[in-house]
């Protein structure tokens, strides 16, 4: 055991708004930026037409759900295992942790290769993808999960760096890959310059590209021990690997239930035509990208509560917990309603078809007021992964699916209108919120005291 660091004394002891301010800032500008690409993803694909929305609205999910996947879970596994080691003085057991890090990253990265680089076009098939809209999405695949390892290890050297409380070095990469993403994305769907119009797959590549050089960089600093980590190959072994496995295995759940969510919402709303596949492809694109705005401010509660619970201070972990999930709900609320009232600020710049406006705007009115609770119950689901005890905030995302499910196909059956299923979305949104925020007052936070 060794006495803890100035980053970790900050951790443990200085006042919560300082410790939020510190960690959750650097984020919270990187999923801003994260935020930018996904807006200019989305404007520069609409430019070329409703066809090609399409395209990307049947990708989204998937490519959502790897970065929930590489981010919020095993990248939260990841953060909770060598923030409960260093809380705890651990240093062998955290550069443990870390190099299994990498090699976990590198095994779901092949999973997505596989799965998703190669056999795409049956699995869009399912989802009502056809015509020019099937293939514009299986060449978008072919490229983006072709290149999986680039943002799997980009995320897993993030969450290596934010379990030590060093949340500063992974948002300089992401802001800088985001930046070169924006430009790059642009030049290559459009032909920008001397640039060729590649169409859908530009913003594709960009992505690869951009998420491949953050990695190197943040390897390099890794490799460099400045970051108090020691990341080397060891001999694979059990424990380190269930340590990061029990959080972010069971976020793996979490994840595909999110994903599994949207994507069956999709295949509804694909019954009602292209056009409301395209508006609802646009709304619920913002719906998705409240998790990475919560992950921002939550991504830094995953290490401050992990540190605390690795030192036995579970109160204060609490009241750290709780004291992110108020500004997340009031930032996601503000935004919430924002489009709810005014839909234009959102979908004037993505389409000017009247149908996929129409459909689009319908979604966000009815949706929109939830994203609050939504918001903060996402960040309340990153704090737990700090707990490492994940069954409870697991198992709301669970009920979410359910529900949204069983009432989406009811609307099916019942041949409603698609308003319908927009209101079983927005009680899943509803779900989250109250749900992670109940689980604040399970046994997953009260642990008893060792003997």
């Amino acid at each position: 055991m060794t006495e803890p660091s100035p980053r970790m004394q900050l951790l443990l002891h200085a006042p919560i708004p300082r410790v939020l301010w510190r960690l959750a800032a650097p984020n919270v500008m990187a999923a801003v930026l994260m935020t930018g690409v996904a807006f200019a993803d989305a404007w520069y694909v609409g430019q070329l037409g409703t066809v090609p929305l399409a395209s990307l609205a049947l990708v989204f999910p998937f490519q959502s759900l790897m970065q929930m996947m590489a981010a919020g879970a095993i990248g939260g596994g990841i953060t909770s295992a060598v923030a409960r080691a260093l809380g705890g003085g651990d240093h062998s057991q955290a550069d443990s942790a870390a190099w299994h890090a990498v090699v976990i990253a590198v095994a779901m990265a092949a999973v997505y290769m596989v799965a998703l680089g190669v056999f795409s076009r049956p699995i869009f098939a399912l989802l009502g993808g056809s015509g020019e809209a099937l293939t514009g999405a299986v060449l978008y695949a072919a490229i983006a999960f072709g290149g999986a390892p680039a943002m799997w290890l980009m995320f897993a050297f993030s969450a290596i760096l934010r379990g030590t409380g060093d949340t500063a070095t992974p948002a300089r990469a992401v802001v800088a890959a985001s930046g070169a993403q924006v430009l790059l994305s642009g030049s290559l769907t459009l032909g920008w310059g001397p640039f060729p119009a590649i169409g859908i797959a530009g913003p594709a590549a960009a992505m690869v590209i951009c998420f491949g050089s953050a990695a190197v960089y943040l390897a390099f600093h890794l490799g460099r021990g400045k970051a108090g980590i020691s990341l080397r190959p060891q001999p694979l072994q059990r424990k380190p690997a269930a340590t990061i496995m029990q959080v972010g295995g069971l976020g793996l759940i979490n994840s595909i239930s999110i994903a599994v969510t949207v994507l069956v919402v999709t295949a509804f709303v694909g019954q009602y035509g292209t056009e409301a596949l395209a508006g609802y492809g646009l709304g619920s694109r913002l719906e998705l990208m409240l998790v990475p705005i919560a992950f921002g401010i939550g991504g830094a509660l995953t290490a401050a509560v992990g540190v605390n619970f690795g030192a036995r201070q579970y109160a204060r972990a609490r009241k750290i917990a709780w004291t992110g999930a108020g500004v997340t709900f009031a930032v996601s609320g503000v935004l919430g309603l924002s489009v709810a009232v005014t839909p234009a600020l959102w979908l004037d710049r993505f389409t000017a078809n009247p149908d996929a406006y129409a459909f689009g705007a319908a979604y966000l009115s009815i949706a929109g007021p939830f994203y609050g609770l939504f918001g903060a119950g996402q960040t309340l689901y990153f704090a737990s992964q700090g707990t490492g005890r994940m069954l409870l905030p697991v198992s709301v995302g669970v009920v979410r699916f359910l529900t949204v499910g069983t009432a989406g196909l009811l609307a099916i059956l019942m041949a409603w209108q698609v308003s319908a299923v927009f209101a079983a979305v927005a009680a899943g949104l509803a779900i989250v919120g109250i749900g992670l925020g109940l689980c604040l007052f399970g046994p997953g936070w009260h642990p008893r005291p060792r003997a």
